[in-house]
């Protein structure tokens, strides 16, 4: 369970003003509040967060743990910079209608955010990946559908500045991890 839990919340707060949940909102904004767009952004993070508890899982298999350790503190590391130096992109001039094309946007952002580079870690260093993955998607998705309830208001000045405090955090996070491991 405390691999779900801190999955969960993990993924909760790196999913706020986090790219895949700046895109959702814009995409409300420019077309409105559609179910259908939610629910897309909702598959494409759950098919993300089982991505990367995929991985952890045949990685855990293979290596012994302190090696397991190095990759827990380099998807930290990972997980900050992707919080601290990638902007969300800005707002399309001519949004898609199309769901699909908007999926693919959001599993491609998807794959490569903290939200996914935390679970990875949680479940390799917890050695639970299910809960680890299912509290991720769930964090993830709470990310989500208050991106989507806020639509156009939730492009506030202190996003960045919270995004920023966060990907340092993490840094922080796998520097202690890595200097456990050199100690």
């Amino acid at each position: 369970m405390t691999g779900f839990f801190f999955a969960f919340l993990a993924c909760l707060l790196a999913g706020v003003g986090a790219r895949d949940q700046v895109i959702v909102a814009r995409l409300v904004e420019r077309l409105g509040a559609r179910v259908a767009l939610l629910a897309t952004a909702l598959g494409t993070a759950c098919l993300a967060s089982a991505v990367a508890v995929w991985g952890a899982v045949r990685i855990a298999d293979i290596m012994p743990l302190r090696a397991r350790l190095v990759l827990v503190a380099l998807a930290l590391a990972l997980a900050g910079l992707e919080a601290l130096l990638l902007k969300p992109p800005r707002a399309p001039d001519e949004p898609t209608r199309s769901l699909g094309a908007a999926g693919l946007v959001l599993l491609a952002q998807q794959l490569t955010d903290s939200a996914r580079f935390l679970i990875f870690a949680i479940a390799l260093g917890t050695l639970a990946p299910v809960p680890a993955g299912l509290g991720g998607a769930l964090g993830s998705g709470a990310a989500l559908v208050a991106g989507w309830l806020a639509g156009g208001e939730l492009f506030q000045p202190w996003l960045g500045r919270a995004r920023r405090l966060l990907g340092a955090a993490l840094i922080g996070c796998a520097l202690i991890v890595g200097y456990q491991l050199i100690r």
